[in-house]
């Protein structure tokens, strides 16, 4: 595995100021919630790192690695640009990098759209996205509470927080995303039900 001060020098030559800050946030957030919730807090915060790395390069580059790569895209995603540097950067930090582990290459793949079945790492570097300590959006301090006493929970509020962001602005739905609604809904909606039999 790459070091993560390496890590961190490349960051610092590709990205501005302000995107280095956030994935040196969403780092340390999601290292914070890999050991509340029993993931491996080293590659969290090494996928926390890496999760905008293709961020800020043009958008034909951004096209380019993600089309090269294997990444199982929908025509929803081709159409957004703004959700282009994640499966870009999931296959550069594969294939540029040597970045093998499945894992933390998904969990950089999906930090934006989600999915249904995720595992515990991209929950917790989607989560940590959101609830960095840079964000600062209406009701952020409640998302951050949430994320740390309910996971299931927290991602129900946060697929739904991504697609009113979306709608409001008139943009497409990943089927991605819509699955990933439905399976957090369910899964909710059980352990209510669960909880009001005790």
């Amino acid at each position: 595995m790459i070091d993560s001060e390496e890590i961190k020098s490349l960051l610092k030559e590709r990205l501005s100021k302000k995107r280095y800050n956030h994935s040196l946030n969403v780092a340390s957030e999601a290292q914070r919630l890999a050991r509340l919730y029993g993931a491996d807090p080293v590659k969290a915060y090494l996928a926390g790192l890496l999760h905008d790395i293709c961020k800020e390069l043009p958008h034909s580059e951004q096209e380019e690695l993600m089309l090269e790569g294997d990444m199982e895209l929908t025509g929803t995603e081709l159409s957004s640009k703004s959700l282009w540097h994640g499966p870009a950067g999931a296959y550069y930090v594969n294939s540029c990098m040597g970045i093998e582990d499945k894992d933390i290459i998904n969990a950089i793949r999906f930090h934006t759209v989600g999915r249904s079945g995720m595992s515990l790492l991209e929950e917790i570097i989607y989560m940590a996205d959101l609830i960095s300590e840079d964000r600062n959006y209406k009701d952020v301090d409640k998302m951050r509470k949430l994320a740390y006493s309910d996971l299931n929970r927290a991602m129900l509020e946060a697929i739904c927080f991504s697609v009113r962001s979306v709608t409001e602005k008139g943009g497409y739905i990943p089927h991605y995303t819509i699955d990933a609604y439905n399976q957090y809904t369910f899964m909710c909606s059980l352990n209510r039900k669960n909880k009001e039999k005790k």
